[in-house]
């Protein structure tokens, strides 16, 4: 487990100071976007256009540990939408976010601060490339892993599940590593059996499409 933060006056950082809270999270993200064959961003850090001219995705996020401030955020999941109209690196995105119902009011003040951007550190980014933040609201967000199967529902919102696309060692994942990519450096290659999203106005439905798992390891200003 992550060890309490303190600030300089040796008094712990509250939930109440976005951009200065320290935070952390160790877990697992699935993404599932319109892409055709696997996401060109991953290897191009958003400067290659995705294969339909624009991106659509839905991402689930699994925290198997994690605080913000004072606020224990260990076991919960969080499902996001996001719209990029072109470039990833162009910012102008789109992005919403489903928080756990099971997070307490600290907890969920929290993980909006962090996945809006506003709690800057690794997801920082958000603050600066999303240009409307469509919302963020409770939902019952399951994550579950069944062998390989990676899924997420989020009520009738978003419901997904992602698979490693085979290799020639069905034993071993087809992983691109070493990446500069913002979620993780190593990117295991997926598709998405099942990738739908009613929520917000958007209709979406990604089965096929392209797909990421990734072992994350987030953190903001003084994290560690």
């Amino acid at each position: 487990m992550y060890d309490d933060v303190e600030t300089e006056a040796g008094v712990q950082t509250t939930r109440d100071e976005p951009g200065k809270t320290p935070w952390a999270i160790k877990g697992e993200l699935i993404l599932n976007c319109n892409c055709t064959v696997f996401c060109p961003c991953v290897v191009s850090l958003g400067k290659h256009a995705p294969t339909e001219g624009y991106c659509q995705a839905w991402a689930g996020v699994r925290i198997d540990e994690g605080f913000y401030g004072d606020a224990d955020i260990s076991g919960l999941n969080v499902g996001l939408l996001l719209e990029i109209p072109g470039l990833m690196a162009r910012g102008n995105w789109k992005a919403a976010a489903f928080i756990d119902e099971r997070a307490d009011d600290g907890a969920y003040d929290g993980l909006v601060n962090i996945f809006s951007g506003a709690a800057r550190g690794t997801t920082g980014l958000f603050s600066l490339l999303v240009s409307e933040f469509l919302g963020a609201e409770r939902a019952p967000v399951i994550f579950e892993t069944e062998g390989k199967a990676r899924r997420l529902m989020v009520g009738k919102k978003i419901q997904g599940e992602v698979v490693p696309v085979g290799g020639s060692d069905p034993d071993s994942d087809i992983v691109v590593t070493n990446t500069q990519y913002w979620m993780g450096p190593d990117i295991t290659v997926a598709t998405a059996t099942k990738g739908r999203v009613r929520a917000f106005g958007r209709v979406w439905d990604f089965d096929g499409r392209s797909a990421e798992i990734c072992q994350i390891d987030w953190v903001g200003p003084q994290g560690r």
